[in-house]
């Protein structure tokens, strides 16, 4: 029934998002999301020390469970929508668009980290930059600090702007929701340490699986974005067809390979994750060293490719709709 109005849903949603944001005063179905995986990981997964012959099963299990909890009760809220009014169904839905896209959140806190190196110095930007990042940071250079920020636009270029536009194009806010679930699954279990080295497997696999395509095509769309945005488009191109494999997760360097050479600046190289050090590859030319207004730049870049994305998207999902309608 919804299949009429979700691309409209999805436009406002992001118009809703750039300029929203994502309120700290507002409450957050993703940190629902969240609370689940937490209240559900500890009678799966236990106290215990990691254990593969129980671990492996039970992320399974915890897999299945939080995404057919989190995609069904949104999509039982539109369909009571939808049935009472369809005007209600689709305010409800844009909603829930505006609430699983993240542009203008990952510009104000990944901004944050440049503010507070602008005005506090390297201290407090290695403090800002620990809010988005995985990697330890109380060792990191101001280099260092610029680096992480960029890279994380880069890969939430992905995961938190063009993947969940691409599942809300194809099925609506219910795809949306799904993705999210996975997605924050994999970034709340899905790491190779003592605790999760088995449980957070098949997550992290799930994650790589439903992010296949999407990280291609934000790739693609930011390197239009660079095109467009006066940036080394050219550079771009040579770095993703060159370095885009360069990193552990099949889809983390798509688009880090992509901000790299239109920036022309090298990222990522070895870091430490919960005190080891992970000897990573190196992503992009050291053309010229990184520096804090990169910062912006990047987030100028995730903007303008958040712009393509819900275009091109759009454009599909409207032509592809028009049969429906008829």
């Amino acid at each position: 029934m919804f299949h009429k109005y979700s691309l409209l849903a999805l436009l406002i949603g992001y118009l809703l998002d750039l300029i929203i944001g994502d309120p700290r005063w507002m409450w957050h179905p993703i940190r629902a999301i969240g609370w689940l995986i937490s209240a559900l990981e500890k009678p799966l997964r236990g106290q215990g020390p990691a254990d593969k012959a129980h671990d492996g099963p039970r992320g399974v299990i915890l897999v299945i469970l939080v995404v057919l909890i989190s995609t069904a009760i949104p999509a039982a809220i539109l369909f009571a929508a939808y049935w009472i009014n369809v005007y209600a169904g689709l305010a409800i839905e844009a909603w829930f668009c505006y609430w699983i896209l993240a542009t203008k959140s990952l510009k104000v806190e990944s901004m944050k980290v440049y503010t507070a190196l602008k005005d506090e110095g390297p201290e407090a930007g290695r403090y800002a930059v620990s809010m988005i990042v995985g990697r330890d940071t109380a060792n990191l250079s101001e280099e260092g600090v610029v680096k992480a920020a960029v890279e994380t636009v880069a890969e939430n270029t992905a995961d938190g702007v063009i993947a969940p536009m691409f599942y809300m194009a194809i099925g609506g806010a219910i795809l949306g929701f799904f993705y999210k679930a996975v997605n924050t699954m994999d970034s709340m279990v899905g790491y190779k340490n003592d605790k999760y080295m088995y449980f957070g497997t098949a997550a992290a696999i799930f994650d790589d699986v439903v992010n296949f395509i999407p990280a291609r095509l934000s790739a693609i769309f930011m390197i239009a974005a660079a095109k467009i945005r006066g940036m080394d488009a050219k550079g771009a191109l040579r770095i993703f067809k060159r370095d885009r494999f360069n990193h552990a997760s099949p889809n983390s360097a798509q688009t880090e390979s992509v901000m790299a050479g239109a920036l022309d600046v090298q990222l990522a190289g070895p870091a430490y994750y919960f005190g080891v050090l992970h000897e990573k590859k190196t992503i992009g030319d050291d053309i010229r060293p990184i520096e804090r207004e990169d910062i912006p730049r990047a987030n100028d870049l995730m903007c303008m490719t958040s712009l393509v994305g819900i275009v091109l998207l759009g454009v599909v999902k409207f032509i592809t709709t028009i049969p429906f309608a008829m």
